[in-house]
């Protein structure tokens, strides 16, 4: 082994071990770290709109770009988040007081099916009401009782979440300003060609925006559109309703439908006529269409993956990774079928007899 070699050797071990070091010093804030460069990523294209009509110095584009991203994207989370873990506070006491009766609703929702399918639910077992019931209560009151104990914990860990909060603010703003000359870094240290390279980059870019600026904000519509329904229908809790809403429209072959649906057959089969069919029509023709319309114009169809393929890697991103996973899990799924997509091209082609 000649003295280069040694040398090369020698560094690559050093630059494992300072970067593993590194990655170890970042975990505590990761989700800080990890957002700011999602959001400087989807607020770069208005901050160099900005340079590039205003001719104004980068820190004053930057500044006016994080300014719009406080506005418009985090300031919302936060206010929605608040009033979500007070909701679910409300929701734990009242299912625990027992002035929600989600027991009485079970047994009605029963009682109200045809004959035939009473009998079905009892060939399978389903039609024993007091375990089903229990189940259910202890399930919206487990739900509650973790929303509830947010409010608690919130109060306790405020002084970490500030501190992430500032963290991200500040790592954006830098993201902003220089985001291109740190990625023009990243990209000359790789060690592939160059049209690899780039390619990687532009589906790595494409697919944060789209999850983002696409899935996130079609996700949000349904959401906001299912809890004001619901809102009207006076249906109890409907913010949590909403967000749940938003949560499954962010899963192909879920969606909201998982959530309005059985509240409509609900109405129906209880007399509930008008409820029902107005929360049907609702359903299908307005927050079905949500998703028609406006994902194709937010996410085009260069990003598209396969609706299993964002299915499990959504699903296992969460698992992994908590709430950051919606974005982590397709990111990597993205990245992993481009990744394979170049090695496959980069093979020499063996030709047939």
């Amino acid at each position: 082994m000649n003295e280069k070699t040694l040398q090369n050797k020698s560094l690559v071990i050093l630059l494992f071990v300072v970067t593993a070091a590194f990655i170890w010093i970042l975990l505590p804030f990761y989700g800080a770290v990890f957002w700011a460069v999602i959001l400087g990523i989807v607020f770069a294209p208005l901050q160099r709109r900005l340079q590039l009509k205003f001719g104004w110095q980068r820190n004053l584009t930057s500044l006016c770009t994080l300014s719009v991203c406080l506005v418009i994207a985090i300031l919302p989370v936060i206010i929605i988040s608040a009033l979500l873990v007070q909701e679910g506070a409300v929701f734990y006491k009242s299912v625990e007081s027992g002035e929600l009766d989600i027991a009485s609703y079970v047994a009605q929702f029963k009682h109200s099916l045809p004959t035939y399918f009473q009998h079905l639910l009892d060939r399978f077992g389903m039609g024993e009401l007091n375990g089903l019931r229990e189940k259910l209560v202890k399930s919206a009151m487990t739900g509650g009782k973790v929303l509830a104990s947010q409010a608690f914990s919130f109060g306790q860990g405020t002084f970490e979440f500030v501190v992430s909060f500032f963290i991200m603010l500040y790592l954006l703003f830098f993201f902003l300003r220089d985001g291109q000359e740190l990625a023009r870094k990243v990209r000359v240290a790789v060690p592939l060609q160059e049209y690899q390279k780039r390619r990687l980059q532009l589906k790595f870019n494409r697919v944060v925006r789209a999850t983002v600026k696409g899935n996130l904000l079609v996700a949000v519509t349904q959401g906001a559109l299912g809890g004001l329904i619901f809102w009207f229908l006076d249906i109890p809790s409907a913010l949590l309703w909403a967000v749940l809403m938003a949560f499954l429209s962010l899963l192909p072959a879920v969606g909201a439908g998982i959530v309005w649906g059985p509240v409509a057959v609900y109405f129906l089969l209880t007399g509930a006529i008008w409820q029902g069919v107005v929360l049907g029509l609702f359903g299908v023709f307005v927050i079905g269409l949500v998703d028609n319309v406006l994902r194709p114009i937010l996410v085009g169809k260069d990003t598209k993956m396969p609706d299993y393929m964002i299915l499990i890697s959504t699903l296992g991103g969460m698992a992994v990774f908590g709430l950051n996973g919606f974005v982590i899990g397709p990111l990597i799924a993205a990245l992993f079928m481009s990744s394979w997509a170049i090695f496959s091209e980069s093979k020499p082609r063996v030709q047939l007899p």
